[in-house]
């Protein structure tokens, strides 16, 4: 069932990977030369960009052999089965897309392949999700019969870009960086506009192969196909020839660089340059070394902008971390210091007195009349007498830094407590009048006794008698 093409942007994307190289049509001047550009899809390791050469001129299908390994793709072929196409032509047709699907790795994590058959009508044969294996695949492509009516090349086009490259169908999302192919193979002049569903189509990221056989329209092709079209239409003469451009798509969808093969020996990034030439980067944070090969970590404490408040410190893993001075405590975010309360810790080892500093460090220091040792830990009296705690009576008299002892001033002798002083001369008189060894001394004693109790018999006599007077 036909029906108009829409005028309104095509949403979507149809990345059209098919760079061929085929011979000139017979009454127009050859197709311009393929030079070494990037090729859409290919991509270095890592995700990087790369590019790929050129297809040469030998067309024999195997070269690269062995080391062929296809990229993944969302491919859908679009192919024109008009009344201009005959059984036998067709048929050339599908071995044409066969070959081709011989050349790819298909799967699910693969290429997807769908095909779009079209005449005046559009009949989508299968979709992207339909098949997972090669063999049924092209058992599919096989079965397809002709639709032998008009050529709408234009209805083709959209119906494949709204229904075929949708994720319902079977297509990767545009986060998978899978390349959407879509190869378009017509025989005559689209009966429909396909200029502004092409031009819509590549300015949204559409990159349009278009493949000329026999009475195919030249200007069709390049209003459909993407720029350069020297890379992006293909003619050749006769459905009999059409067969040997499998060979081409091997080429163009194989990976024959050194990146893709596995003998860059780049330690981190391979970068296709074409021409089977190649360059190695390093992943984000490291740099180049001389030999172009190997990386090295990036000093990225010394770029500055580690934002460390102290130190900063570079890992093995191309990162870093950060730390504080002695007597600081790495805050919450993990950049910021806090000096530590070293003191509070109790393993400042101050014999004394420890004192926090300002800069997150401390110092001891000693009681008063004690100094600080060379060790600047521990403390040794200054003076033990200058302290006065010594309790010394009359005098102190110090001995070195640590000892001190007791003396008494002239007349006096120091006491057995070591501290206190008794007079010489009060010693002595005790000594020779109390001495009760001595019967001298005894005598003496007793005649003081009786003479003091004498006078004191007297005195209370004399009381007594001024007693009764008053009575």
């Amino acid at each position: 069932m036909s029906r108009p093409v829409p005028t309104r942007h095509l949403p979507g994307l149809l990345l059209l990977l098919w760079p061929l190289l085929l011979l000139p049509p017979p009454t127009a001047p050859g197709p311009l030369a393929g030079a070494s550009v990037q090729r859409l899809g290919i991509r270095g390791p890592g995700g990087r960009p790369g590019r790929r050469p050129s297809p040469s001129s030998d067309s024999s299908p195997a070269r690269g052999a062995g080391v062929c390994k296809s990229r993944p793709l969302d491919l859908v072929f679009i192919i024109d089965s008009s009344r201009s196409v005959r059984p036998l032509e067709f048929t050339k047709v599908k071995t044409f897309v066969s070959r081709i699907i011989d050349t790819l790795d298909i799967g699910a994590a693969d290429t997807r392949v769908a095909l779009v058959n079209y005449a005046s009508t559009v009949k989508i044969e299968f979709q992207l999700n339909t098949y997972s294996e090669k063999q049924a695949l092209k058992q599919a492509v096989a079965r397809i019969t002709p639709l032998s009516t008009g050529t709408m090349s234009g209805l083709a086009i959209q119906t494949a870009i709204e229904e075929a490259f949708t994720v319902e169908a079977g297509a990767r999302g545009p986060t998978s960086s899978i390349p959407k192919v879509a190869i378009i193979v017509t025989d005559g002049r689209p009966q429909d506009q396909v200029d502004e569903v092409a031009a819509q189509a590549r300015a949204s990221g559409i990159e349009l192969y278009a493949v000329g056989v026999d009475r195919a329209d030249m200007e069709s092709l390049k209003t459909m196909a993407s720029e350069p079209l020297e890379e992006h239409v293909f003619y050749v003469e006769t459905y009999g020839v059409i067969e040997r451009l499998s060979s081409r798509f091997q080429e163009t969808f194989c990976a024959l660089d050194p990146c893709v093969l596995g003998t860059h020996q780049c330690q981190h990034v391979c970068i296709s340059d074409g021409d089977g030439r190649h360059h190695c980067e390093c992943s984000q944070g490291y740099t180049l070394n001389a030999d172009k090969k190997t990386c090295s970590a990036i000093d990225k404490c010394a770029l500055g902008t580690h934002g460390c408040e102290q130190i900063c410190v570079n890992d093995r893993t191309d990162s870093y971390h950060c730390e504080c001075y002695e007597g600081y405590t790495l805050n919450a975010d993990r950049k910021t210091c806090a000096a530590q309360d070293k003191c509070a810790l109790g393993t400042h080892g101050c014999q004394h007195i420890c004192v926090n500093d300002r800069t997150g460090s401390y110092h001891c220091e000693c009681f008063e009349g004690y100094t600080l040792n060379a060790d600047k830990k521990t403390c040794s009296v200054r003076n033990k007498c200058a302290l006065g705690t010594h309790g010394c009576q009359h005098i102190c008299v110090s001995d070195g830094a640590a000892s001190y002892h007791c003396d008494c001033f002239p007349g006096y002798t120091l006491n057995d407590d070591k501290k206190t002083c008794s007079d010489i001369e009060e010693a002595r008189s005790l000594i020779s009048t109390t001495d009760t060894c001595s019967c001298e001394a005894t005598l003496v004693f007793q005649e003081k006794v009786s003479s003091h109790l004498q006078r004191l018999n007297t005195k209370l006599d004399d009381i007594l008698k001024k007693l009764q007077v008053h009575e």
